[in-house]
């Protein structure tokens, strides 16, 4: 692993997402949904220590995550694979600076999360349909029968919860992962790139 996993101070910062993601605070909201805290922390984390330090960091998260709701669902393999993404992008390419890349990259990122954990609703949804174990093995289909539950509605909440959060994600990343972004690449060695 490279340079931040030695501060010890600066993995611990791990920490902060699962307690920002339990206390979800009320002001960085748009339509009762917050950021994507755990890209916010991911995103300058692997462009400034590369895509080894980036997958790690992502299994970390994700396993710490997973761990505050054990539903069955997983952020797990697109943290892993955001992490190896900007990793990369971090030490192969030109250094990410500006306020827009960031944003735009911070979006990014929290629609792959979103689609993710989405896709695994729908198979973990259909496997249990299929195999006949309704209310053990997912989404019983009587609820989703009832009067109020259609599929459309539950593709509209779906939607708006991504869109929602993809917004604000982009939004917040300028500022957070900009300071971030300082802030380590100084604790790595320099203000430069590395």
């Amino acid at each position: 692993m490279a340079l931040l996993s030695r501060q010890p101070w600066l993995t611990a910062s791990i920490l902060l997402v699962p307690l920002l993601t339990l206390a979800a605070p009320g002001w960085p909201r748009l339509a009762e949904v917050g950021p994507a805290w755990s890209v916010l922390w991911l995103l300058p984390w692997a462009l400034v220590d590369g895509p080894l330090s980036g997958v790690v960091a992502g299994a970390v998260l994700g396993l710490l995550l997973d761990a505050l709701h054990p539903s069955g669902v997983s952020e797990l393999p697109a943290l892993v694979l955001l992490g190896w993404w900007w990793g990369r992008m971090g030490r192969l390419g030109t250094p990410v600076e500006r306020s827009f890349n960031l944003g735009l990259l911070a979006m990014l990122g929290s629609l792959l999360l979103d689609l993710t954990l989405m896709l695994q609703w729908i198979l973990r949804s259909s496997l249990a349909v299929g195999s006949g174990h309704g209310p053990s093995g997912g989404i019983d289909p009587a609820l989703l029968a009832q009067p109020g539950w259609h599929l459309a509605d539950l593709a509209g909440a779906g939607l708006h919860v991504l869109l929602a959060r993809m917004l604000l994600t982009g939004l917040l990343a300028p500022v957070l992962c900009s300071l971030q972004l300082l802030l380590w690449r100084q604790q790595a060695g320099g203000g430069s790139r590395r």
